[in-house]
């Protein structure tokens, strides 16, 4: 039986008493019950984007990462674009809205939020486990009162009906899927007729010729992981409620003071190499909004919940370690990409002798996903530099201020 409260601890920030005692009770419980052992790899992310988008967000992911256009999935509201890297990393699904009216939960999740409501239907939505035996798993997180999407529901909302759906989280406002899938099997996804749709693959083949003309495809690695923003208060609960759903431990968390945040980071128990199943980060504020006119200093994280909602705020695309036209790798794949017409927040930060670079690129039109690159050098130990998410954290909340005054000014 896997020992989920036994991998090293790391990071400088200080859990309370409730976190400590719940974190070794719920991942014991969960090793007992199995499913730990049932619950495999992340196996596909799903995003929403609003109509007429999906075919440049393609285009863009295509360019920006390693992804490949796969195949269009039609159903009566939605098409659903598969991009694939191969069978060991995550699948994309870019889920496109038919009719920009169409109202339903997901939309919901965004309404509510001053800039959320201006792209009422791109967002974030979720992961999908691979898990063992789908029976067993969903009957046991039932029991521990996890409460699932039925197959009503799933048929109105057109999600994959190979799969069972947790609920919106009340934290992160992020799904979780689950579906039985052997190794041995490839994906596929029970969702609508199938097709090659001519404006999608046209981007992709644009993309992928620019990629590869770049030289791109060397150097770009599949995700290395997921962050996603949630309330101060939330912070706890919403890595205990991921560590109830997945199969992932507690690696630890990070105190970055002078933005007024912790990072916080969740690893699969079952592989070492996050590019087989990303690594999940949790952001939050370490005060509460309210507290920042006493505090005098910035709060980034919870100014971007408070206009967009709790929602995954980047992913990050590993760069291969080495050197490329006198450059490291990550300056040469900016370089590149801001030479295609690519914007980014700031200029790469971290150095070679630390161990780590990276950067933020500017958040996407289309999914108002920021995508980061990482490139770690050697034999480097960790996960991330302190110094550097501060430079990150701080460069995209000066970007979200901006965003929202903008919004602002438009609507006045």
């Amino acid at each position: 039986m896997t020992a989920s409260a036994e991998f090293p601890r790391y990071g400088d920030k200080q859990n309370s008493p409730f976190f400590e005692e719940w974190l070794g009770r719920l991942l014991e419980d969960r090793d007992r019950q199995g499913l730990t052992d049932h619950i495999g790899r992340i196996d596909a992310l799903m995003i929403t984007v609003e109509p007429g988008h999906s075919a440049a967000y393609v285009g863009e992911l295509c360019l920006m990462t390693p992804y490949h256009y796969l195949v269009t999935l039609e159903s009566e509201q939605h098409f659903t674009h598969i991009l694939r890297i191969d069978m060991n990393a995550p699948d994309i699904l870019v889920r496109e809205v038919k009719d920009a009216n169409l109202h339903g939960i997901f939309r919901s999740l965004n309404e509510v939020y001053p800039i959320g409501a201006q792209r009422p239907n791109s967002r974030y939505m979720g992961e999908i486990f691979q898990v063992a035996n789908l029976h067993e798993v969903v009957e046991a997180q039932k029991a521990r009162e996890i409460r699932f999407f039925h197959q009503d529901q799933i048929r109105r909302l057109e999600l994959p009906g190979n799969m069972a759906v947790v609920k919106p989280s009340p934290y992160t406002h992020n799904i979780v899927g689950y579906w039985e899938r052997p190794d041995a099997n490839i994906r596929v996804y029970a969702l609508g007729l199938s097709s090659i749709r001519n404006d999608i693959q046209a981007a992709y083949e644009a993309s992928k010729e620019m990629r590869e003309t770049l030289g791109l495809d060397a150097l770009l690695l599949p995700i290395d992981h997921l962050a996603t923003r949630v309330y101060s208060q939330n912070r706890e609960v919403a890595i205990l409620e991921y560590l109830t759903l997945s199969s992932y431990y507690y690696w630890g968390s990070y105190d970055i003071p002078e933005q007024n945040s912790s990072t916080n980071v969740t690893k699969s128990v079952h592989f070492d190499n996050a590019f087989q199943s990303p690594v999940k980060v949790f952001t939050a504020a370490n005060h509460p909004y309210f507290c920042n006119h006493l505090l005098g200093i910035p709060s980034p994280t919870e100014a971007f919940v408070r206009n967009f909602g709790p929602r995954l705020h980047h992913f990050a695309v590993a760069v291969q370690d080495g050197h490329t036209a006198g450059m490291t790798n990550i300056d040469y794949v900016v370089h590149a990409l801001r030479h295609c017409g690519r914007d980014f927040l700031l200029e790469v930060i971290g150095s070679e002798q630390e161990g780590l670079k990276q950067i933020f690129s500017s958040a996407s039109e289309h999914s108002s996903l920021i995508i980061e690159y990482v490139q770690r050098f050697g034999d480097f130990h960790g996960f991330f530099t302190k110094e550097n998410v501060a430079g990150l954290t701080a460069a995209a909340g000066a970007d979200e201020t901006l965003r929202s005054l903008e919004n602002a000014a438009r609507r006045g």
